[in-house]
């Protein structure tokens, strides 16, 4: 789908990071980035009975619905192990079981949510994201961290100036205390961003992206399926069947600038996006792929559409945070040409663990040829 430019939206740089607290009091005023009010849980409720939540508004600043679980990461009677990855307690939504929090916005601005969720038993999971008129299930059953710390984002459009924002856990499993875990909630506001005179691309390099937690090292996983509206990733599609990891130069290689993008799922795992053209003129795209030094390693190979032409990109990575640049011309056929990247193959990191890693992808550029 190709929005008009005006239209498309993007995350503001550098904008505040909000700490813990300053979030938590500031709840009359518009969220721009940060923690929401006790978005990581750790003012806890005033009656609990052993980890289940009693009463409804029980948990500052919350409204839950259904068994909510108050957890502290650790050892779990039963024999079973949480890990908390982003404080020290969470909340575990049972069957049907949901928590709300209504946030003033701006309406109008696009926002992207950032929290870390994770399953907590072996059935498979979903975890319901909604902002009304806006909603997501989002797979939780692929694990891509070793240590519960999978983080995600989910981007949505306000319409009025407060967004009332719900997890839900929409399954029935056997065990009714089965369900996602959730241990941090933030906000950011998106702003727009446009194309340059020397790039079509919109958001390139990929430094627009959602809220990073700043105990977040494992990266933050883009939900599958999002259109360029409201997705997370500002002026890009994630419209593969698995979601795509945004990545940040603190805890990752990155080739260009502060973030980047690292395709995790082999073809499962794709971006695109839409740019404006000239029917029969000739354009350059180019672009950056390596390895983000995370254990990543092999032979990789990135594929890159642009309308009917094609680029197989192969790189061999060696895990060592190598990267280069490729480059192919294409010829637009219509007025909107639609850029994808997607990996070939599927990676795991050699640690021995089984998750799922892949290609870097930065620095996206497609300039008319002279």
């Amino acid at each position: 789908m190709a929005a008009p430019i005006s239209i498309c939206i993007s995350l503001a740089l550098l904008l505040t990071i909000c700490s813990a607290l300053g979030a938590s009091n500031n709840h009359n005023h518009i969220h721009r980035g940060g923690l929401i009010p006790n978005g990581n849980f750790e003012e806890p409720p005033k009656q609990v009975k052993n980890t289940k939540i009693i009463g409804k508004f029980s948990l500052p600043k919350w409204e839950i619905n259904g068994l909510v679980e108050y957890i502290h990461g650790g050892p779990q009677p039963g024999g079973m192990y949480f890990a908390v990855a982003h404080g020290v307690h969470a909340v575990r939504l049972g069957n049907e079981a949901s928590i709300t929090q209504s946030v003033p916005v701006k309406p109008g601005s696009f926002y992207a949510l950032t929290f870390g969720a994770f399953r907590t038993c072996a059935q498979e999971e979903v975890l319901r994201v909604s902002v009304p008129p806006f909603k997501g299930d989002l797979p939780i059953q692929t694990l891509y961290s070793t240590d519960g710390g999978d983080t995600h984002a989910f981007g949505f459009k306000a319409i009025s100036k407060v967004a009332k924002i719900t997890f839900h856990n929409p399954g029935v499993q056997e065990d009714p205390a089965c369900g996602p875990l959730i241990d941090a909630i933030a906000l950011k506001e998106l702003l727009p961003v446009y194309p340059s005179k020397g790039n079509l691309i919109r958001n390139g390099g990929f430094e627009e992206g959602p809220y990073r937690l700043l105990n977040t090292s494992n990266g933050i996983l883009l939900p599958p399926r999002q259109e360029d509206i409201n997705s997370p990733l500002p002026g890009w599609i994630i419209e593969s069947l698995k979601a795509v990891k945004f990545i940040d130069k603190r805890h990752f290689n990155v080739p260009f600038g502060r973030a980047a993008i690292e395709l995790v799922a082999g073809r499962e795992s794709a971006i695109a996006q839409v740019i404006c053209t000239v029917p029969n003129k000739m354009y350059n795209l180019t672009f950056t792929i390596g390895d983000a030094k995370n254990g990543c390693k092999g032979s990789m190979l990135v594929e890159a559409f642009a309308g009917k032409d094609t680029l197989k990109a192969p790189f061999l990575s060696q895990g060592l945070g190598r990267f280069q640049t490729v480059s192919m011309k294409f010829k637009a056929i219509s007025d909107r040409t639609r850029i994808t990247f997607y990996s070939s193959y599927y990676h795991s990191r050699a640690d021995g663990f089984g998750i799922l890693c892949g290609p870097v992808l930065d620095e996206v550029r497609v300039f008319p040829t002279s």
